[in-house]
């Protein structure tokens, strides 16, 4: 019997949340969503940022998944960012393609010239992987992943470069601890664009307004403030960030595994231990809690970061792949 035919529509909210997390999460089995993360998201984007997006529904189910819209972290008027998901079980019918074809003529009709998105190098993302190669996208970056697991480290062999951090009058204390501070957010906001604007990530990246940024990181359900560090020195009073000069920031995927979102340290305090020992209070913390896996993504001219994952316990895993279209050039 031929597959029932499929249908593109706007998607209807809250009621698609539960089929759209359960397309999502089969399609990228390593890192699963929730219908309560898939609106919290929603609710979190930048209004004044264009996005659209459509599912495709089979027999009286979502299964498929596409939205495209401005690039946030790089915001150009003309880039756009998009994610495109099929259920596995729904695959091989062309609802994928005519997801893409439908989003991509709604970014083109506003002068589009450049789309990305990302995948894994890893088997699952294969069809995904060659899905956009056929169709002109092509490798523009790369980003290593590797993971720690607590219960293998042997956490007490960082106890002089904690001694040393706290000799130099830096104070590590978690996020949450930090919640008395009126200004915690604002700093940790100024002290982020400070921080990302050193990371090699191969863009040229902007700012997240205020609001959605306490949105989109502290107010986030997967963030945990209680595993996530700030270094202070308490004499210090800058301007934007207070006595804050580095953090770390450890978030909960619903598979159970935790992530890191960010680890830096501003320039005036680099090369004295700091993000690292930021690094082990978090895993310290978690290991307090019962332990877990970490995990981490850099860029490859990140060279001393990746460097000090390494010494920390960290072993590589998948590579991620940004792959970029360049309107105009594809076949």
């Amino acid at each position: 019997m031929p597959d029932p035919a499929f249908v593109l529509r706007a998607p209807r909210k809250p009621g698609d949340y539960p089929e759209a997390a359960a397309a999502l999460s089969a399609a990228d089995p390593e890192w699963p969503v929730t219908p309560d993360l898939l609106r919290v998201w929603d609710e979190a984007a930048d209004p004044d940022l264009f996005l659209t997006e459509a599912v495709a529904e089979q027999a009286g189910r979502v299964v498929g998944v596409g939205r495209v819209g401005h690039d946030d972290f790089a915001f150009e008027e003309w880039r756009y960012w998009g994610n495109l998901s099929v259920h596995p079980e729904a695959r091989g019918q062309g609802i994928g393609s005519a997801l893409y074809a439908e989003l991509l003529a709604r970014v083109q009709s506003r002068g589009a010239r450049e789309v990305r998105t990302m995948l894994t190098d890893q088997p699952h993302h294969a069809p995904g992987r060659a899905f956009l190669e056929r169709r002109g996208f092509r490798v523009a970056w790369e980003r290593y992943e590797s993971r720690l697991n607590t219960r293998e480290v042997d956490l007490n062999a960082f106890d002089g470069l904690l001694a040393d951090v706290a000799a130099d009058g830096v104070e590590l204390r978690s996020v949450a601890d930090l919640a008395a501070d009126p200004e915690r957010n604002r700093r940790l906001w100024e002290l982020d664009w400070l921080l990302f604007q050193d990371v090699p990530m191969g863009n040229t990246l902007t700012r997240r307004p205020f609001e959605a940024w306490v949105k989109q990181e502290l107010e986030d359900p997967t963030f945990a403030p209680e595993l996530s560090f700030v270094a202070l020195r308490p004499g210090l009073d800058d301007p934007l960030t207070g006595p804050y000069v580095g953090y770390s920031t450890l978030g909960r995927n619903p598979a159970g595994f935790y992530y890191i979102g960010m680890t830096g340290v501003r320039r005036e305090d680099r090369g004295r231990g700091i993000a690292k020992a930021l690094k082990v209070a978090a895993m310290r913390a978690l290991a307090a809690a019962g332990g877990g896996e970490i995990r981490t993504f850099n860029d490859p001219p990140n060279v001393a970061m990746l460097g000090m994952n390494q010494s920390l316990g960290f072993r590589r895993g998948p590579t991620h792949l940004r792959y970029e279209l360049r309107l105009g050039e594809q076949p």
